[in-house]
């Protein structure tokens, strides 16, 4: 079973990608990663984002432009 990482719904931060089962946005976590934060750091600012979460949203990612490349 695949579970889902990202939820975009109109109800929830009018329609922002965020992490599924939060109200925190995808886009504070690339910000965080930006500015040369870690992960821990972010985990400890947003608990409720597991760590298996942004694994996965790193995977996907990966994948995503390994598959561009080919």
């Amino acid at each position: 079973m695949v579970k889902q990482i990202i939820t975009v719904s109109l109800d929830t931060m009018g329609g922002t990608p965020v992490f599924a089962g939060t109200r925190v946005p995808v886009q504070t976590f690339i910000d965080y990663l930006k500015a040369g934060e870690s992960i821990d750091a972010f985990l400890e600012g947003f608990p409720s984002v597991s760590k298996d979460q942004l694994l996965q949203l790193l995977d996907e990612a990966k994948d995503l432009v390994v598959a561009q490349v080919h």
